[in-house]
């Protein structure tokens, strides 16, 4: 199933034939075999050793990762770099990046979820060590504000793409071994829940399209549920142990539809605030439409949401690692 929209480049209409999330299938391409060390942590904690992957391609830094778990705490230090060969899907470059996430190894399902709804930034990580966004994108351009950067076919081969700040981050996960991801854990959210790839789509998003998701993409869809195989409106369930885990899906939210625990405060360039381009070659302030209901304000305890730019939600100037 294919569909054609329109997209923007730098501020000049283009029209291209979109596919939808391709079947999560396995895949020949080169993987990382070998484990990252983490010391401290236990069974739960595989990272990939991505120190013979090809990475981004020539005159791009390496992907370096570090893993620890001390006194509660997994600790996860990333340059943001990608394993696999860069492809740019948006006018934004990439560099490398110096993220610290630090996230509970004990989680709890809290007594309410928290909502993501139009936050715009860091939801969780990748076991590669790459940013996971959620199921929106910026203000720009205004006829797809805020709109489904799946939908409106803006993401690469692996389902990520760069911001502003030339830093690569993912709306959705491919768990195939050309994007060095498993069909295991893929990442962990930072409430410290893990997120598990979903072999043969055995469960299925609970979200249903009910509108445009162009622009404004929480409108357009609404949590019905109610499936024996459907997830939560976490796009997670709890397991027969009691434990928590959210799934990958192919339909929206993609990954993570709310926090099903307490999401914890990011530090440093993990935490940085998110800034709007230079107005040079941007359009105008004016024509940035504000966020749809719900996108002004993190939710109590959520880290705060920044302010986006071009195609995406995206930081400031980090430190290169």
């Amino acid at each position: 199933m294919r569909h054609v929209k329109g997209v923007w480049w730098a501020g000049v209409a283009l029209v291209a034939v979109l596919p939808v999330v391709p079947a999560r299938t396995a895949s020949a391409a080169p993987r990382a075999d070998r484990r990252l060390p983490s010391p401290g942590c236990d069974a739960r904690y595989v990272f990939p050793d991505l120190s013979s992957a090809p990475g981004a391609g020539a005159g791009y830094a390496a992907p370096k990762v570090a893993v620890s778990c001390a006194k509660g705490t997994l600790t996860v230090v990333s340059n943001g770099m990608i394993a696999y060969e860069f492809v740019a899907h948006t006018p934004n470059g990439l560099r490398a990046q110096a993220f610290t996430w630090k996230v509970p190894t004990a989680p709890k399902v809290a007594a309410r979820t928290t909502s993501i709804v139009n936050q715009l930034g860091t939801l969780a990580f990748t076991v590669t060590g790459v940013p996971i966004y959620g199921p929106t994108e910026g203000p720009v351009p205004p006829q797809s504000a805020f709109g489904d950067p799946v939908y409106n076919g803006i993401l690469d081969a692996c389902l990520g793409h760069t911001g502003f700040n030339a830093d690569y981050h993912y709306h959705a996960i491919l768990a195939e071994a050309r994007c060095y991801l498993d069909e295991t854990v893929v990442g962990w959210a930072l409430d410290g829940f893990p997120i598990y790839s979903n072999p043969g789509g055995r469960w299925r998003s609970g979200w249903v399209r009910t509108g445009d998701p162009t622009s404004n993409s929480w409108s357009a869809y609404t949590y019905v549920g109610g499936a024996s195989d459907s997830l939560d409106a976490c796009n997670g369930r709890r397991m027969p142990n009691g434990s928590y885990r959210y799934y990958v899906t192919e339909s929206f939210p993609y990954v993570i539809g709310c926090y099903a625990g307490t999401p914890t405060r990011q530090q440093g360039a993990a935490a940085a605030p998110m800034q709007m381009p230079p107005a040079s070659g941007m359009p105008p302030a004016s024509g940035m439409p504000p966020p749809p209901p719900g996108g002004r304000r993190p939710p109590p305890g959520a880290p705060p949401p920044p302010v986006i730019a071009w195609f995406c939600e995206l930081p400031t100037a980090a430190p290169a690692v």
